[in-house]
């Protein structure tokens, strides 16, 4: 027996300690357990991440004291997975952990809900009850409905308005009945009913991805050395969803688990609703888990899969740590999206960390997506993933048509600047709405108004504390920053010169809102972002309403722009496709093709052709005109041949050092500094750039520069920069982050 456990104390970063194990937790402690320990003079709670014996002296260490829950919390994959992530993303132990269990998980004041219940103890004899009913008729009252639901318990509750606890009580010293504390799970999905729907006959396509796929789903042992995720890569509408569904029936029938990630919240409702509907004969096994949870419902979610109670999770990027033992089959759904990368420490990728736990429980890993991402299609050229293809949409039906109006012509014909809406694109809604027919208006960019200029100056009101124009918000009569969050009251003149010719410039969703109001008064309209979806299960209704046909037009940000299926949307119109194609990052073509081509799926998923409008002022961009012809292999062909010259990811891996402070000066020194320093330690096989502020120079009041560093092995930078930050020492208010592998170069 172990006589001792290595501890890593909860928000420390890095503090582990020894300590030995009492009698009366011998035995009951193991690796990923949570325990409670002594720490100087306080308390502290913590996770044993390693089991010592032998040479440990017990007496010169101090006890646990107490254990917090019953089992490990975590399992020893998800263990090594964490040590993985906290060696390849630089980050603490203690923080990786820190995301592998969630806050409701590891809050002691988090637990199960419980409610009062009533069971019926005694087996009543044959007119006994006429005989309580007469000299006790509310106790009679509530015997029956005991009698009624027996075996099942009625909750105390339900009980009150046929005489309440009072009458219960009086049962209970009698002997007859039990009052007890039963466990309530709080289900976010318990307010809605599952129609079962039965799985879908498969095109040639789709029956052959589904048996390359099947022949994986149960390797034999010792064989994860032949490992080799599965690259999907199915049009919009090719059915994508269908093969995940008939492969997770595949894998429960063979006894195991599954899991599958989705990028965005928006996708959830509807993706909840395919799995608990095909799987409606146990849909009690279907756990969900993303941010939109209560804290109540994350807890009561996480511990229904570490119970075993659940064997198919579907959620978002923190869903890739889920607790489910036994894997068959992970999924990344929209596997390109770069929501799965998280910004906070650690840092990681989702689809890279399926990938890596997949390995370690060797089982099937599946990445799908209508616009791979090109690390994932540089990964099929080199044969470490298996490509699979879908070219045609399930349906048989064609890709969209797909129209580019150059709104540089638009603004000569209106003089008085180009409109939100083009005249093709107004005159497209009309016809489509003749047909009764949908139409999904996509603009990622929220508020009413980019920015407040003055004609007479130029001035621009901008963020007190970011270095990025305020937002109008209509609905709030207030500029909004973005990035920090600051408010303030638009100015009715300029700041600078007191001109009252201060002007609202640019457009968002909420100004398109108001403008299709007044173009098609008698059509409802909806708005889906982040500022017009807050309060909880709104989103889920709204997506609902739009797919019954109570809205016409739904207007929206990226939330709408993939994986959601509207079989009567005929018309998608892409707003100022241009707002992503301009930015200091490598990547910025690629994000303009992948949601060009995602939002453009969303158009003629029925029995009727689609169309779709791109309204931009560089229609000869090769994002716009591969994406135009749904040309993904012409656009990855160039654009990795640009990659490659310049030796940018996927051909090299990236690491993007940023050093933070309120004082601008002692930013830039430290980042100077570490640049000197690095310099004398890298090899010839590291590139790095000169150190410079950031693109956001600026955001909630600190002043930012950064460093980018490119090599062939990720590791190769880390242990330099390792080598080096141990070394230095910084002033209290500068703040140095490492991010590995990064998707915002901002």
């Amino acid at each position: 027996m172990p006589d001792a456990a290595s501890v890593l104390i909860d928000g420390s970063g890095h503090l582990q300690f020894s300590y030995s194990i009492p009698p009366h937790l011998s035995g009951k402690v193991g690796v990923g357990s949570r325990v409670r320990v002594p720490l100087r003079t306080r308390q502290a709670s913590g996770t044993i991440i390693g089991l010592e014996s032998a040479d440990i002296d017990a007496a010169r260490i101090r006890p646990l004291d107490s254990l917090i829950g019953s089992d490990p919390v975590l399992t020893p994959k998800l263990l090594e997975l964490a040590h993985w992530i906290s060696n390849y993303y630089y980050a603490p132990l203690e923080t990786v952990l820190r995301t592998v269990l969630p806050e409701a998980v590891r809050s002691e004041a988090q637990t199960f809900k419980t409610r009062k219940v009533v069971r019926l103890l005694a087996d009543l004899e044959p007119g006994e009850l006429a005989t309580i009913e007469k000299r006790a008729p509310r106790q009679a009252t509530v015997l029956q409905q005991l009698l009624e639901t027996k075996p099942h318990p009625v909750l105390l509750s339900d009980l009150e308005k046929d005489g309440g606890s009072g009458v219960c009580r009086a049962l209970e010293r009698k002997g007859i009945v039990g009052i007890e504390d039963s466990q309530v799970h709080r289900d976010p999905h318990a307010s809605e009913q599952f129609v079962p729907s039965d799985p879908l006959t498969l095109n040639a396509d789709q029956q052959t991805a589904y048996e390359r796929i099947s022949d994986a789903l149960c390797p034999p042992a010792g064989r994860s050395e032949d490992f080799r995720p599965f690259l999907l890569h199915g049009v919009t509408g090719s059915g994508k969803t269908e093969v995940y569904l008939q492969l997770i029936r595949n894998v429960i029938e063979g006894g195991r688990s599954a899991l599958v990630l989705v990028p965005e919240i928006s996708l959830t409702p509807q993706t909840v609703e395919r799995f608990k509907s095909r799987f409606a004969h146990m849909q009690d096994q279907v756990a969900v888990l993303h941010s939109h949870l209560s804290q109540g419902e994350r807890h009561d979610e996480w511990f229904k899969i570490h119970r075993k109670h659940a064997r198919i999770v579907v959620g978002a990027r923190s869903a890739v740590f889920a607790p489910l033992e036994n894997l068959g089959l992970i999924v990344v759904d929209e596997e390109h999206e770069t929501s799965y990368k998280q910004e906070n420490p650690p840092r990681y990728h989702a689809r890279d960390i399926a990938v890596v736990r997949g390995k370690l429980e060797n089982c099937a890993v599946l990445l799908g997506s209508a616009t791979p991402s090109l690390e994932s299609y540089e990964n099929v050229r080199r044969g470490k993933y298996t490509l699979l293809e879908l070219p045609r949409r399930a349906d048989d039906q064609r890709m969209p048509l797909i129209r580019v109006i150059d709104m540089r012509t638009e603004s000569r014909r209106n003089k008085g600047g180009p409109s939100i809406v083009s005249e093709r694109l107004r005159i497209a809604m009309d016809k489509r709405f003749d047909e009764g027919e949908q139409i999904i208006l996509f603009l990622n960019r929220r508020g009413f108004a980019t920015s407040l200029v003055c004609q007479e100056c130029g001035h621009v009101c901008e963020c007190n504390h970011c270095s990025v124009p305020l937002t109008f918000h209509r609905t709030e009569e207030r500029l909004i920053c973005h990035i920090c969050g600051f408010q303030r009251l638009a100015p009715s003149k300029c700041p600078e010169c007191a001109s009252p010719t201060i002007r609202l410039a640019g457009y968002g969703t909420q100004k398109v809102e108001d403008v299709l109001k007044r173009l098609f008064p008698d059509r409802n309209v909806a708005r889906v972002d982040t500022d017009s979806m807050k309060r909880k299960n709104l989103l889920r209704d709204t997506l609902n309403a739009f797919k019954a046909g109570k809205i016409d037009i739904l207007v929206g940000t990226q939330m709408i722009a993939k994986g959601l299926h509207f079989p009567n949307v005929t018309l998608v119109g892409i707003l100022n496709a241009d707002l992503g194609l301009h930015v200091p990052d490598f990547r910025a073509g690629e994000r303009t093709f992948q949601l060009l081509t995602q939002v453009a799926g969303r158009a003629g998923r029925g029995e009727i052709l689609g169309e779709v409008v791109v309204q931009t002022f560089t229609p000869h961009s090769p994002s716009i005109q591969f994406a135009r012809h749904h040309d993904f292999t012409g656009f990855a062909e160039q654009e990795l041949q640009f990659r490659k010259q310049f030796q940018y990811p996927p051909y090299t891996h990236a690491v993007l050092v940023t050093v933070r402070s309120t004082h601008e000066a002692r930013a830039e020194f430290s980042m100077t500094t570490v640049a000197n320093r690095l310099r004398k330690q890298i090899g010839p096989e590291i590139l790095m750039g000169e150190p410079m502020p950031s693109p956001l120079a600026r955001a909630a009041g600190q002043y930012r520069f950064q460093l980018f560093l490119r090599a062939p092995s990720a590791t190769r930078i880390t242990a330099s920069l390792k080598e080096t930050l141990d070394k230095l020492s910084f002033p209290k208010d500068v703040i140095v982050s490492v991010d590995v592998d990064p998707y915002f170069l901002m």
